[in-house]
């Protein structure tokens, strides 16, 4: 149980737009704390299911391949060693990883599954990134492989570039946000969060969100949506260099727990949007 002190530190958002409600109110301390995380990030699937969701369609025998699973010697090198692939079309071998075109032929490549996002987008396996960079990339990649660029071309060609331009929109929405980053890297270590597991979240913790959205729900103005806004901005940043610092050092269990609070906490700042919108 939280004791009216506690609720004083970590809860000032009540003390802020209603500067009477902490002396009105000290029973609600008692009352039991009850939260669910509603994320607002892409659901993400169990262990080894992440390349189900994209769709993409067989590729033929010819590009079947026996996969060499190493360990990673450099953050870039998070993934899976294969032998070399040949063309589908012209049968040359593509000597790019990922080949997206036949530097031979030209003909546009079917995707190889179980590459990583990371190396689709040329992005160095960390969680703190270059969005600019990413947003080139994707840019770059959806002008050349745009299903409109290949509606003359053979039927292979139009389907292995409708499966590489929605890869490439998946990989792009999924790094480019911190939330949904670091729970895709959690995914390729095999730790998935799952939905509604705050039993053991710190009370605190939860009391924080508690009056975080009760505080939210009575705003009048947009002034005071705003402070909150901020707040939770400032809150995101600061679990944004906690999460680095964690993967950088490989402490998995710390980094999920801070992508945990991460998860409410975005989802209140989707709320304050929502808020703000209704001012308008």
């Amino acid at each position: 149980m939280l004791s009216y002190n506690s609720l004083r530190i970590v809860c000032p958002f009540r003390a802020l737009l209603h500067p009477n409600w902490l002396m009105t109110n000290r029973q609600s301390v008692n009352k039991t704390v009850t939260c669910s995380a509603h994320c607002v990030s892409p659901s993400f699937p169990k262990k080894n299911t992440w390349q189900r969701q994209n769709n993409l369609k067989p590729t033929g025998n010819e590009r079947k391949l026996q996969y060499l699973t190493y360990a990673a010697s450099s953050p870039r090198n998070y993934c899976t060693g294969q032998f070399k692939l040949n063309c589908w079309n012209c049968k040359q071998p593509l000597d790019q990883t990922p080949a997206f075109f036949c530097l031979t032929c030209k003909a546009v490549q079917p995707p190889e599954e179980d590459t990583s996002l990371f190396i689709i987008m040329d992005c160095d396996y960390k969680f703190s990134l270059d969005t600019h960079k990413l947003q080139k990339r994707y840019l770059h990649l959806q002008r050349s492989l745009h299903p409109d660029n290949f509606s003359q071309k053979s039927v292979e060609e139009q389907e292995y570039s409708e499966s590489y331009s929605a890869l490439v929109n998946k990989a792009y929405h999924t790094l480019l946000k911190p939330l949904s980053r670091g729970l895709y890297m959690l995914e390729l270590k095999g730790m998935v969060i799952e939905e509604g597991t705050d039993s053991g979240a710190d009370p605190e913790f939860l009391m924080e969100l508690m009056e975080i959205n009760e505080a939210l729900d009575e705003v009048k103005t947009p002034e005071e949506a705003n402070k909150i806004g901020q707040h939770t901005k400032g809150k995101l940043a600061v679990l944004t260099e906690e999460i680095d610092a964690a993967l950088l050092k490989g402490e998995l269990p710390s980094a999920k727990a801070l992508l945990a609070q991460m998860k409410y906490f975005a989802n209140i700042e989707e709320k304050v949007k929502e808020k703000l919108s209704e001012f308008m």
